[in-house]
């Protein structure tokens, strides 16, 4: 027998001798358990003293079954042990990175979306939501997606998706901050059923118009920041948007760690190297105080507010919050609270890996704002700098959207998405309820899938003996349904409103317009990654196949991109 051969049986002789009940390790001494692997891998990562012996070669005496072991003992068999070792430790627990397969690293957080269901029209004709501008989804699932990962489920929200890009809409009126536009055809989903796609245009405004900002950065330096995709990516994102203030224009930033504090007072947008100078000093480490960075900035915006201007508090972060307030119905709370100061929030978030969305989410719905998730520096351009009147100046506040459906043709309706900004009915006309905000130039895209009426699956209740049979209603009219639209002009109390009805047609889907078609590829994208229930026929070949044939003109290329997206999510879900 060789050398090494009779060092190996030298090692399994002794590996069990320490391992009876002589051999006692606590859990600071001992290596966890397998269930406690990714602990154990951050332990050692943090200790440099035992980082340094593994590297050297050396063995650390507290790992179990090796104790006796050193270095200068059995030499070549310390080397061998130590390298399986490093090997097993820092070997990733699970075979490909995201969030289905959890880790360490994966720490991100979502919540969990009950998907609208079919709705009997005789039961309940009207169907009332808050409209959505957030476009933060569409970004994060191309973020997994471009990084060899499904999504989780709850990462993907349809209308976020569908609002990411832009459709072509008539310009409102002139006496009207909105222009509305209704348009019907086959549902590429379920054979015989009918989609319709309800649009939303609010009137732009030219950049030399825009009205003054008065703007805080409420930036988050804390130790989870410290990533190439979060505190660099954003320094880059906030010079690109600082590039754009103009003399009229204030900005002050605070930044938030254990503490927070006043990094650059509010100082006027021509500025620029003074601005860029604060934005180049920001530097991460510590823990994530948001709360007290909220309640600065606010106050700051406050002191510096400008009537009839823009006032805002600009949160950029990966919102995980660890220190002061951290539960989210506090948050929530302090958020609408602040609020009522009149200054607008808007959420940027940025990172992976520890990203708490559902989080970032609340804080923006709450705090009359929108939500965008910025994982490049074109997405910064596109949503700072392309779509800057819409994300930073509000031209409406509460607005809400009711359809009332027409039951001699629908038999029940089903809105795709907007599952979190369902309204009651009654909500509808009262101005107290809080609703969505839209920015000047902004665009809103809603989809309800339509059983015709009679069909054989539409959902059904026993008879009720105290309620008589409602009459059956005229069919003449032709309508589908009607859309009325409610909204509050910026700075009233009282609500206006506009409807706009929906005749039925005959077209096929190939006579619709492009953006009804690739907004239905759209919808049909987020439910196939939502695995939803409502799918019917439609599969991967047949999205991809709609979102080639409705690119249209695509000046940007983000259709094209779309259908790209549509193709690597199908090779990843058919690699299981």
């Amino acid at each position: 027998m060789d050398k090494k051969g009779a060092l190996f049986l030298l090692l399994l002789f002794l590996v069990p001798a320490s391992c009876g009940e002589n051999s006692v390790h606590t859990a600071d001494e001992g290596l966890p358990v397998e269930s406690d692997r990714e602990t154990a891998t951050h332990r050692v990562k943090e200790d440099p003293q035992k980082e340094k012996e593994l590297t050297a070669g050396d063995v650390p005496a507290s790992l179990p079954g090796v104790t006796q072991l050193r270095k200068n003992q059995i030499p070549a068999l310390a080397a061998e042990s130590a390298m399986a070792v490093d090997q097993r430790l820092f070997q990733p627990p699970y075979p490909r990175p995201g969030l289905r397969q959890p880790g360490r690293w994966n720490r991100e957080s979502y919540d969990a979306i009950e998907e609208n269901r079919f709705i009997n029209t005789r039961n309940d004709p009207l169907s009332t939501f808050s409209i959505d501008v957030d476009t933060a989804s569409y970004a994060n699932v191309r973020r997994f997606i471009t990084a060899g990962s499904l999504p989780p489920r709850g990462a993907v929200r349809t209308e976020e998706m569908l609002n990411y890009f832009s459709y072509t809409m008539a310009e409102p009126d002139k006496n009207q901050p909105f222009s509305l536009q209704v348009e019907a055809g086959p549902s590429p989903f379920h054979q015989g059923y009918k989609l319709v796609k309800i649009g939303l245009k609010a009137k732009d405004i030219k950049p030399d118009k825009l009205p003054p900002s008065n703007l805080v950065f409420l930036i988050d330096v804390s130790g989870s920041m410290n990533q190439p995709t979060k505190l660099p990516l954003l320094k880059q994102s906030l010079k690109l948007l600082a590039a754009e203030l103009s003399a009229r224009d204030r900005v002050a930033m605070v930044v938030y760690a254990g503490s927070d504090r006043i990094v650059l007072p509010p100082t006027q947008g021509s500025e620029t190297d003074t601005i860029r100078a604060a934005i180049d000093n920001l530097q991460s480490g510590g823990s994530t105080h948001a709360s007290s960075g909220i309640i600065t900035a606010y106050e700051l915006a406050v002191r510096s507010f400008m009537p009839g201007g823009n006032n805002r508090v600009i949160l950029v972060s990966d919102g995980d919050f660890n220190v002061g307030i951290t539960s989210r119905a506090e948050l929530q709370n302090l958020i609408e609270e602040k609020r009522q100061s009149g200054v607008y929030l808007t959420v940027l978030g940025f990172g992976n890996g520890n990203y708490h969305d559902d989080t970032m989410e609340i804080l923006a719905d709450k705090g009359n704002g929108n939500y965008a998730y910025i994982d490049s520096l074109l997405e910064a351009k596109k949503v700072l700098i392309k779509e800057r009147s819409g994300t930073l100046f509000t031209l409406a506040n509460d607005v809400k959207i009711q359809v009332e459906f027409n039951p001699a043709l629908v038999g029940a309706y089903r809105l795709i998405g907007y599952e979190n900004r369902t309204l009651q009915d009654e909500d509808f006309r009262d101005d107290s309820k809080d609703a969505g905000e839209i920015g000047m130039g902004h665009r809103v895209t809603a989809l309800y899938e339509i059983m015709p009426a009679g069909n054989a699956d539409i959902p059904a209740v026993d008879p009720l003996k105290y309620r008589q049979p409602v009459p059956r209603p005229d069919r003449g009219s032709g309508e589908l349904l009607t859309v009325k639209l409610r909204y509050k002009a910026n700075g009233a109390s009282t609500s206006a409103q506009i409807e706009k009805a929906a005749p039925d047609n005959r077209r096929t889907l190939e006579q619709t317009s492009v953006d009804f078609r690739f907004a239905a590829s759209v919808a049909g994208f987020a439910m196939l990654l939502r695995e939803s229930d409502h799918l019917g026929s439609f599969d991967w070949d047949g999205c991809v196949a709609l979102a080639r044939q409705a690119r249209g003109e695509d000046q940007q290329g983000y259709r094209a991109e779309f259908a790209r997206l549509v193709e690597m999510a199908q090779l990843l879900k058919e690699q299981g």
